[in-house]
């Protein structure tokens, strides 16, 4: 019996053949930048740290594993990286090919690749159409709270290792992996989303997320969100280009679930494909971890594949 037989992990229509698009179904794909805050809506916070280090450490190159709607690989190109992206999910994809066709005017947008890929599969996903110009890049993101989408039904974490030595792969030696994930302690530990301002998202619509978790066999083994937004201001033209129907537009529901990493588990697993000796970072919402730290909304790893 598998756990969606008896605990619906997302909206309905929603396939579960191979790695499951939580997105397939449309609902969060429509608004997700309405979520987000737009393409151009990274806190100030974000795009400085971000930006700062890449440059820090010489990155030209990135491939972004979860670009989603394209926000990041956006605001990458726009300081001027080289950037590959990819994403499992088509119906997000659709956003990020508009953005390309919209500004195809600009050299750095026409020659964005954007390619629909399997984190288990990244390597083959990639390579097999031979468009792919860059084969190591100085970077790897996956950005998001992205890469707990990837479920752990078989209560092993053997997939999660796949997706990371996957993405491993794509490195150069010396390149470095940008991967974040949702402080799912405190979520684990309380029962809800640490409380604060969201250190990705601008967005002004969300009115709430309410948070479940599964326990299987006394271990966490899935967190799911249904996110509730308020979009009854919402402009009447872009309702219209997100097809959404009038009959919903105070009211707009989604689900999504998340495999629940803790901080010390996500760290040995990112070890078991680096290695112990590898130069590893962690931040909290892009401040450096101390003592001082408490209930982050999100923890960030930057870990370098070693020369």
């Amino acid at each position: 019996m598998s756990i969606d037989s008896i605990y619906r992990t997302r909206s309905l229509g929603v396939p579960t053949v191979g790695l499951p698009d939580q997105y397939a179904d449309g609902r969060a794909a429509k608004v997700w930048e309405l979520y987000m805050g737009g393409k151009t809506s990274r806190t100030d916070a974000y795009k400085e740290w971000f930006v700062q280090t890449f440059k820090d450490r010489g990155v030209k190159t990135v491939i972004d594993v979860a670009c989603g709607t394209g926000i990041d690989s956006v605001m990458l190109l726009e300081e001027g990286f080289q950037v590959v992206s990819c994403d499992a999910s088509d119906k997000m994809l659709k956003s990020a090919l508009e953005e390309r066709w919209r500004r195809r005017k600009e050299t750095k947008f026409d020659n964005w690749v954007i390619k629909e890929a399997n984190w288990l599969t990244l390597k083959e996903d990639l390579n097999a159409d031979g468009d792919v110009p860059i084969k190591l890049f100085d970077a790897v993101i996956c950005c998001g709270n992205s890469f707990a989408h990837l479920p752990d039904f078989e209560g092993t974490l053997e997939k999660h290792k796949i997706a990371i030595s996957q993405f491993y792969s794509m490195l150069k030696p010396g390149g470095i992996l940008f991967i974040d994930h949702r402080n799912f302690d405190h979520i684990l530990d309380h029962g809800c989303v640490p409380q604060g301002p969201n250190v990705y998202y601008q967005g002004k619509f969300l009115k709430d997320i309410k948070c479940s978790n599964l326990t299987v066999n006394g271990k966490p083994n899935m967190t799911t969100f249904d996110y509730e937004m308020d979009i009854h201001n919402v402009e009447p033209e872009i309702l219209t280009k997100l097809r959404i129907d009038p009959a919903e537009q105070v009211c707009w529901k989604f689900r999504l679930s998340y495999y629940p990493h803790r901080l010390q588990t996500f760290n040995g697993l990112l070890r078991s494909v680096f290695g112990d000796d590898a130069e590893h970072h962690i931040y909290a919402d892009f401040q450096p971890m101390d003592d001082s730290t408490k209930d982050p909304a999100y923890y960030m790893h930057v870990i370098k594949r070693p020369a």
